[in-house]
């Protein structure tokens, strides 16, 4: 999978994706500091998913109707960042490519996923 990696993940994230050979761009490496809508503008560009742990996208993404692949959304606690990687791994395994066009929330507990509105944002 094609993803996109804000910068407020965790590093060791983007190593465990690469290591599963995953095509990853980190924002932290190719554009730090860069707003939300440039972040979500690279993902659009590139057709990949993006993987963060900031609300905002949802936001940025429903109400303002910004357009991105798929977007997931890391909900679990800093001080639990050891369960970060398990989880998201297991949110590959059960959904795979059917992230894209889709809005995915991972937590210690569940995964939901539901899709980006009503048109197929599919690249």
């Amino acid at each position: 999978m094609r993803w996109l990696v804000d910068e407020c993940v965790d590093a060791a994230i983007v190593e465990h994706l690469r290591a599963a050979h995953h095509d990853v761009l980190d924002i932290a490496d190719h554009a730090p500091g860069a707003s939300d809508a440039a972040v979500l503008a690279l993902a659009s560009g590139q057709g990949r998913l993006l993987l963060t742990e900031d609300k905002d996208f949802g936001d940025l993404v429903f109400r303002q109707r910004k357009e991105v692949p798929g977007l997931v959304l890391l909900r679990i606690e800093p001080a639990r960042r050891l369960a970060k990687w398990p989880r998201l791994a297991v949110a590959i395994e059960r959904l795979g490519d059917r992230m894209l066009g889709r809005y995915t929330v991972v937590d210690e507990t569940r995964i939901r996923s539901r899709p980006l509105g009503g048109m197929d944002r599919r690249p």
